[in-house]
């Protein structure tokens, strides 16, 4: 209890920044600007770039144009080969791999020492800082935490570098403090054969007196049923009965939300789940209150925010917004500039604003990853809470889906067709799962409504209940199974629900065989 109430007071401390954020949001990012600049300026990028002439924000968008990461990828190559001072002063060290663009297998981002310990580690002090503030009963430092990371561990590069996932080069450099009370052993969490690691991770998370879970919701799932399985307990607080906190990224929770409400079943204390909205490029935001379902944004990170409306994304050269310029209840495309050495880079993330000062948002989508065959404009937003009604109406389980079009023909308009794996399958079947997400899609998006009116461009969506495994025998084709890795949910081709209905074929005539 001594030790937990130290640790409280040390964890607390971060609120004195956390009410900085809050309160003085715009100063402290001009102030970040201009810090992000002079640390810039004696880089090859920010010789290149102009960067000791830039007095204005305007000055630099002129100068430096918005990139993608294809687009980025010659200077990090030079980094990767050795090179000092490319994209941030000194070394850099290591490489986060993250899931690749549509002429990569993979991307490597830079993580530095600076968004190492200025970013990534802030991030998980200030969520946890905020879970103690609203939670002063909270017992978190007297048990362990269970921290679920990818399965990629750190590889030289040959250059002295490394590359691997960012959980993997964030297990590498923990604080004192946190490797204490992080459980499994850095062994396991760093195994790259995901299948044995689950086994693994159970077997010796079992016994622990667990207190945090930190992790992917779909990959959290199939971790907390094999310690059920092998506990023979039914739920979670059986066999970690002092459970109180759960904190996650990466895809919205919403679809899992319910199973997890069965699984966790009665604790001690009160549980919470809390949203992180971490990646390799940088940790940006994360949910500051219990009872809501938006983030604060972390304005004192080292990462510097522009906002592209999305009416703009695809035009020659969109405009971008500064944080003082954003608008609730719009959508926008982000760009960040970073102490990880990424200057206006094109995340690939869309947002909407849901409040200034303090600025809170959500993560609603993707500019790659939504569906737009046929002028509908389905965000991914749109989709998870789609596909969390239907559940909660036909009684079923979503582990993971994806959507894609079916485009049109002479003889049929277009749809949407689905490939869903359910963990429990939808006791009202598959025709009212599919009725249900349609009509919440229509209720949600006006142009899907349109379109699906008449059936006059899309006609009723194709809904197809998809093999356990299926999405996991995907990613592993693609080598990339494990924790950080995912399948997109929306796509406007159709090579992901063709290579899942090509599976889903070759299994039903091996046992037809």
């Amino acid at each position: 209890m001594a030790l937990n109430a130290a640790f409280r007071w040390f964890i607390r401390k971060r609120m004195m920044n956390i009410e900085r954020v809050r309160s003085r949001p715009v100063e402290l990012q001009r102030h970040l600007f201009n810090r992000l600049l002079l640390e810039g300026k004696g880089t090859a990028f920010g010789a290149e770039h102009g960067f000791g002439s830039v007095r204005s924000l305007r000055e630099f968008q002129r100068q430096v144009p918005i990139r993608t990461y294809d687009e980025f990828k010659p200077y990090i190559q030079r980094a990767q080969q050795g090179e000092l001072g490319v994209l941030w002063p000194g070394e850099a060290r290591w490489f986060a791999k993250s899931s690749g663009t549509s002429s990569d297998r993979s991307k490597f981002l830079p993580v530095t020492e600076a968004s190492l310990r200025g970013c990534h580690y802030k991030g998980g002090k200030d969520l946890l800082a905020l879970f103690c503030d609203q939670r002063p009963q909270a017992e978190l430092y007297d048990g362990k935490h269970l921290i679920l990371g990818g399965s990629s561990a750190l590889h030289q590069n040959g250059s002295g570098g490394f590359t691997g996932d960012l959980s993997a080069i964030i297990v590498r450099n923990l604080p004192f403090w946190v490797e204490a009370r992080r459980t499994p052993s850095r062994e396991i969490a760093l195994m790259e054969n995901w299948e044995e690691k689950v086994d693994a991770l159970a077997r010796a998370t079992l016994r622990e007196d667990v207190r945090i879970l930190a992790g992917v919701p779909s990959w959290m799932l199939v971790v907390a049923k094999r310690v059920l399985e092998m506990s023979g307990a039914d739920t979670l607080g059986e066999v970690w009965p002092n459970l109180q906190l759960y904190m996650h990224g990466g895809v919205s929770f919403e679809p899992y939300r319910a199973e997890f409400d069965a699984l966790i079943g009665g604790t001690r204390l009160p549980f919470d789940c809390l949203e992180t909205y971490n990646a390799s490029e940088g940790f940006f935001g994360l949910q500051d209150r219990l009872d809501a379902n938006d983030l604060l944004m972390m304005l004192d990170y080292g990462i510097y925010f522009e906002f592209v409306p999305m009416s703009e994304w695809d035009t020659e050269n969109p405009r971008a917004l500064e944080l003082r310029e954003v608008e609730v209840g719009e959508e926008y495309a982000l760009v960040i500039s970073t102490n990880a050495g990424l200057w206006r880079y094109a995340l690939g993330d869309v947002v909407r604003i849901t409040e200034v000062h303090p600025f809170r948002m959500q993560v609603v989508g993707r500019t790659t990853s939504y569906l737009n065959a046929f002028g509908e404009e389905v965000m991914v937003d749109q989709a998870e809470r789609a596909i969390a009604e239907a559940s909660a109406l036909a009684g079923g389980h979503v582990r993971d889906y994806t959507a894609a079009p079916v485009f049109m023909n002479l003889k049929e308009t277009g749809a949407h067709e689905w490939c869903i794996e359910f963990s429990k399958p939808p006791a009202g079947g598959m025709q009212l799962f599919m009725e249900c997400l349609d009509a919440s899609l229509r209720r949600q998006n006006s142009d899907y409504d349109a379109k699906r009116t008449a059936e006059l461009a899309l006609r009723f969506p194709i809904g197809h209940s998809v093999a356990p495994g299926a999405f996991d025998e995907w990613l592993q084709s693609k080598g990339k199974l494990g924790g950080q890795h995912k399948v997109p949910r929306l796509a406007n081709d159709r090579s992901i629900v063709d290579a899942l209905m090509d599976m889903q074929k070759e299994a039903e005539q091996g046992e037809l065989a």
